[in-house]
C-alpha cells in the first residue's frame, strides 16, 4: 500500500485502502500499524485534521483493531 507523508510530529505517513477499508498509520519511529473496519470518511478526517496525532488518538487508535506491521 502506498503511504502519503504528512505533516505531524509524530505520524511520518498514512495509506488507505478503500476496498479492505485498511488504514496503515506508519509512525516517525518507524512502527507501522494497520487499522482494519476504517471508513473512507475517516481516513479523509485524518488527512485533512490540523493536528493529525490528535485526531489518530480521539477517532482511530482506541476505535478500532489494530495490527503492527513494523
Amino acid at each position: 500500500m502506498e503511504r502519503k507523508r504528512i505533516n505531524s510530529s509524530k505520524i511520518r505517513a498514512v495509506g488507505y485502502d478503500p476496498q479492505s477499508q485498511t488504514l496503515e498509520v506508519e509512525f516517525s519511529d518507524g512502527k507501522v500499524l494497520a487499522y482494519r473496519g476504517v471508513s473512507g470518511e475517516v481516513h479523509r478526517g485524518l488527512m485533512a485534521a490540523p493536528s493529525p496525532v490528535a485526531y489518530w488518538e480521539d477517532k482511530i487508535d482506541e476505535s478500532f483493531s489494530s495490527q503492527r506491521l513494523r
